[in-house]
């Protein structure tokens, strides 16, 4: 069967099809819509597929290993920032390999069209010693992904799958194939497998370290690295995922003259690449991310100018690849980033009109002129958006959790007033840690938790903190009477106002929850939502 499909979704059906048994993923773009998919999939309904939002991307991984475990395929999806926060399971995970098979899926964005670095996640994969592979096209998402489980039920490994924003969102016909059956539930054979103390880790480390000439053979002869002879010897190319695509739209009906390494799956395949260091006059790496592979190759081949990629500047050190790009990296005459007639003026991200973060940031504003040294962390968000005009009523933005943190930090130095300004999504995600560190010591700051009962940037999924965050609040320590809510609308501005000036004045932690409903909610969701608020939600 053809369909038209993303490559988030291409490769959402390729795990429906390899048998899997539970999705676990935080939204995140470029990444959200391959959870999405699942959840409404008919087919994955049928199967029982869980698909559920985890709190955070660790939780997440947690949980498909622990599906693993029981020896059922499942799978963990992230955007690469994501990566960070499950870096300790998935760096462990590595150790003690898998039982059902275990694929990690990231979507990395280049460019940075909607995160805060352009990290390439080819590095962690190095780092936990594990194969990856890295589609070219939809018809690859969905493949590789089959393939995936496969290679981690043979080598009992995780296997990560890299993906970048372009190839997550566009589309492309894809041909799907036939469904693989789930596994049935059995525990792992070795009873030691799974229990990470020295004794035991030591000799799982061994043995990964002992099945890389392995990983590397299969490579070798991976179907999804290719080598193309080329007639002409002056340059050899060697084109990783997507790159791949964006270089042959250079060529008509895709006939490039040079030998062409193609690279879908890790570890680099040595033989291929010194074959086409041995022919080629000089060696032009295309990869859409940091030089991943040409650094690797001086690891191998040693220091060599024949090679110019992202680090010699012959390609752009920062940034998206595309077809111009590489264009010029091969000397053709094509200008890139010309100047393009204006269609429509470019205007800054803005709130939904009738946002609540807008009241919010209203009254914090209105705090600012009462103050000499107001300081506001932010968080990761729809809120963040109060950096921008004509809030600018953040001073600090970095990761998910931080905001509350590094009011922490910046109130023990003496700051005062220090304000915390987190979403409902996030701070379940991870602010509430640091808030019981504040708590602990007592700190002098107030956190702003501004609850529109959804993860809103990312499409509006359901925030795990809805009907929850005055128990957790409570639960942590802070105390009833430095607890309050508030509902940002203007005609409650100097009411919120007194509210939190009350609260900044106060020598301790305190929590301000500004309640109201995403206004992209629907109604029903926000009827529902009444259901179990602690005020009446507006």
């Amino acid at each position: 069967m053809k369909k038209l499909l993303l490559g988030n979704e291409a490769l959402a059906q390729g795990a429906i099809d390899a048998g899997l048994s539970g999705v676990y993923a935080y939204p995140g773009t470029p990444s959200t819509e391959i959870t999405e998919y699942i959840q409404k999939s008919k087919i994955a309904q049928e199967l029982n597929i869980h698909s559920s939002w985890s709190v955070n991307e660790k939780t997440a991984m947690e949980a498909a290993l622990g599906m693993s475990y029981a020896g059922k395929k499942s799978m963990v999806v992230m955007k690469h920032v994501g990566l960070n926060v499950a870096a300790d399971v998935f760096m462990n995970t590595s150790v003690s390999g898998i039982n059902g098979g275990l694929v990690v899926v990231v979507a990395d964005d280049p460019s940075m069209h909607s995160s805060q670095n352009e990290q390439d996640s080819r590095y962690y994969g190095k780092f936990a010693m594990i194969p990856m592979l890295e589609p070219s096209n939809q018809q690859e998402c969905y493949d590789i992904t089959k393939y995936a489980f496969e290679l981690s039920e043979e080598l009992g490994l995780p296997v990560l799958i890299r993906l970048v924003t372009r190839l997550s969102h566009s589309r492309a016909g894809v041909v799907t194939g036939e469904r693989i059956a789930q596994n049935t539930v059995h525990l792992p054979k070795i009873s030691t497998q799974f229990q990470l103390i020295p004794l035991h880790a030591r000799v799982l480390y061994q043995h990964l370290v002992n099945i890389q000439p392995d990983m590397l053979a299969i490579s070798e002869n991976s179907e999804f690295n290719q080598f193309e002879q080329g007639t002409n010897k002056t340059i050899g190319i060697i084109a990783s995922g997507i790159a791949y695509n964006y270089l042959m739209e250079n060529f008509e009906n895709g006939e490039c003259p040079y030998p062409v390494l193609k690279i879908s799956q890790y570890p680099l395949p040595k033989e291929s690449i010194k074959i086409l260091f041995d022919t080629c006059e000089k060696i032009l790496v295309l990869e859409d991310g940091y030089p991943f592979i040409e650094e690797a190759i001086s690891d191998f081949l040693g220091e060599n100018r024949k090679v110019i990629g992202r680090l010699s500047g012959d390609v752009p050190r920062i940034g998206e690849l595309n077809p111009d790009n590489i264009a010029n990296a091969l000397g053709f005459d094509v200008v890139v980033n010309g100047k393009l007639p204006k269609v429509v003026m470019g205007r800054p991200p803005q709130l939904c009109v009738g946002c609540g973060h807008n009241d919010l940031f209203n009254a914090i504003n209105a705090l600012k002129k009462e103050t000499e040294n107001q300081q506001v962390f932010g968080d990761i968000g729809c809120s963040a958006l109060g950096v921008l005009s004509p809030y600018e009523s953040i001073n600090t933005l970095i990761e998910m959790g931080s905001s509350i943190t590094m009011a922490k930090g910046a109130s023990d130095a003496g700051i005062h007033p220090a304000i915390a300004v987190i979403g409902d999504s996030t701070f379940t995600h991870s602010g509430m840690t640091g808030l019981l560190d504040a708590i602990i010591e007592k700190t002098p700051i107030t956190v702003i938790i501004s609850d529109n009962s959804a993860i809103a940037m990312t499409g509006a999924q359901d925030s795990a903190a809805s009907g929850r965050l005055i128990s957790i609040c409570k639960g942590l320590g802070i105390e009833d009477d430095h607890l309050k809510i508030i509902t940002p609308l203007h005609k409650n501005l100097q009411e919120n106002i007194d509210i939190i000036r009350e609260e900044i004045n106060y020598k301790g932690v305190s929590v301000v929850i500004s309640q109201r409903p995403c206004v992209q909610l629907p109604k029903e969701k926000k009827d529902k939502l009444k259901e179990y608020a602690n005020v009446s939600i507006n």
